[in-house]
């Protein structure tokens, strides 16, 4: 199988007629563990929505190629179907549907056939191991009554079983104490391999520390502006954006370093 291959060329997009993203750089393969970083406001999750395909937001411009299909030309369910999965910032509770219940049925959609139940139970299953997760979690509703940090859980599951070939976790770590976003981590850790991508958008730098990131991108202002290596996210640990704006020619506002911002929320 050939490696995974996202290129992002020029992406704009807009939100009710506002501009959000004015033009997005960025080229994730398989194997690769991607940060984007940025204060609020940077269009970080709107990157990952309109990756994504959500219909509130409006393309005005660019390409996305996935293994070289240009996705901006297909709905959100054919770009999962393309192999983009994308973990939601706040994943929704179904009461009623079993975790069990939705993941043979979006793998059913995936491959475009059912999916046999002992087939599936025991592909479920090794992920669960894989994961260290009780078996008993599958017959809960789907996030219903989850805390944080199980709902996180249950969207790395889900990562496990689709098998995707571009994921994009949009602040898995929102909201998690330092024990779930260790927990998120290394998940991703024991999932990510050459078949599979990974781009993860945060405010903080503090699950890198656990990640690793091969590459760390910061957005400004619906842009790519400086990438480098884990480095430049310790840098915006200890300093803050402003330091950044300052080189680029940006407003400073005001701001607490993020290492200070992350302890006071939690993150």
């Amino acid at each position: 199988m050939s490696i995974p291959h996202l290129k992002v060329s020029g992406l704009k997009a807009s939100v009710d007629g506002n501009p959000i993203l004015k033009g997005v750089d960025l080229e994730v393969k398989g194997g690769e563990v991607h940060a984007i970083m940025g204060p609020n406001g940077a269009g970080k999750s709107t990157l990952a929505l309109t990756l994504a395909g959500h219909p509130g937001y409006q393309v005005e411009g660019g390409s996305v190629l996935l293994d070289g299909k240009e996705l901006l030309a297909v709905d959100a369910d054919e770009r999962a179907k393309a192999g983009l999965f994308l973990a939601f910032q706040y994943p929704q509770e179904v009461q009623g549907v079993t975790v069990a219940n939705f993941l043979r049925t979006a793998l059913t959609e995936l491959r475009g056939r059912e999916v046999p139940v002992r087939e599936f139970m025991a592909k479920l299953h090794e992920k669960m191991d894989l994961l260290q997760m009780d078996h008993s979690f599958a017959s809960r509703y789907l996030n219903a009554g989850f805390s944080g940090g199980e709902k996180k859980r249950n969207e790395m599951l889900q990562m496990a079983v689709l098998e995707p070939r571009m994921a994009i976790l949009d602040e898995t770590d929102s909201g998690l104490d330092i024990d779930a976003v260790r927990i998120v981590a290394d998940s991703v850790n024991r999932l990510k391999g050459p078949g599979m991508g990974v781009i993860v958008i945060t405010h903080y730098s503090r699950i890198l520390r656990y990640l690793e990131p091969d590459v760390v991108h910061v957005m400004f202002d619906g842009r790519i502006v400086r990438s480098g290596g884990k480095e430049l996210a310790e840098e915006l640990e200890a300093q803050g954006y402003n330091w950044l704006r300052r080189e680029l020619g940006y407003e400073e506002v005001a701001e607490e370093p993020a290492a200070e911002g992350a302890a006071r929320d939690g993150r």
